[in-house]
């Protein structure tokens, strides 16, 4: 698992694409809270907080992550160079767990610049440092965890596909629906009680608490059982290809 974990990160490093996806993302998220008039701009809110990021960032993870994730096995499969892996001493769930930590990996290095806002954001407090900070790490925290399950759909997207951009446009179709999709279905409350168990089973509710610094055991759970449930079907996909 460390080698092919390794190898992954190299791919992403070595070509200069995952530089590149890092420098967009912060690009893009520098440009929504400092420079564009919308909802997110800080400036436009007048409050010292990073509440706005943290609503922005899981719009871009939607396409972010599943650009990183679509060519782990979709173009390993379609350049023929997954049955070279098959013949290595490694387990399909190594191959799988791997690649889904290189994943996680480059989308963590990809919040790191956002470092720079929580600084001019506690600078420009009045005063000086005036920021909930409780909620702030519990935002971060959320953000890691739903980079892991955006990366998780990703890797099962891609076992699911034979080339990378059935993997890209399937991967963002499941991210959008797992985020926002199911959580729009239930606030139009057309299930009764079922809505309140159909809006439990998407992401947006679960991250929401992180975000109010709220660090629950049940979202945490959710998020794991996510995580493992898309990495096995992965698994089960990858091993039907040998």
């Amino acid at each position: 698992m460390k080698a092919i974990f390794k190898k992954e990160l190299w791919s992403y490093f070595g070509n200069w694409s995952a530089w590149l996806i890092i420098a967009a993302f912060s690009l893009i998220g520098t440009l929504f809270l400092f420079f564009f008039e919308n909802d997110s701009n800080i400036f436009d809110i007048g409050t010292a907080t990073l509440q706005s990021y943290f609503v922005l960032v899981p719009w871009l993870l939607m396409f972010i992550i599943p650009a990183l994730s679509m060519k782990t096995l979709a173009e390993e499969q379609q350049s023929g160079t997954l049955s070279w892996l098959f013949s290595q001493p490694v387990k399909v769930s190594e191959i799988v767990v791997g690649k889904f930590l290189a994943v996680w990996v480059v989308g963590i290095l990809c919040l790191l610049p956002s470092l720079i806002y929580l600084y001019t954001v506690y600078v420009l407090g009045v005063p000086v440092g005036n920021i909930d900070f409780g909620a702030t790490l519990g935002s971060y925290f959320g953000l890691i965890l739903l980079i892991a399950a955006f990366a998780s759909v990703g890797i099962l997207a891609s076992s699911l596909s034979q080339n990378q951009i059935m993997a890209y446009l399937l991967g963002v179709f499941m991210c959008f629906i797992l985020y926002f999709g199911i959580e729009q279905l239930a606030s139009y409350k057309l299930l009764g009680g079922a809505d309140f168990f159909l809006s439990n089973l998407g992401f947006y509710k679960h991250f929401l608490g992180f975000t109010r610094g709220l660090v629950d055991s049940r979202d945490l759970f959710y998020f794991l059982l996510v995580i493992g449930i898309c990495l096995y079907l992965s698994e089960i996909f990858v091993e039907k290809k040998k």
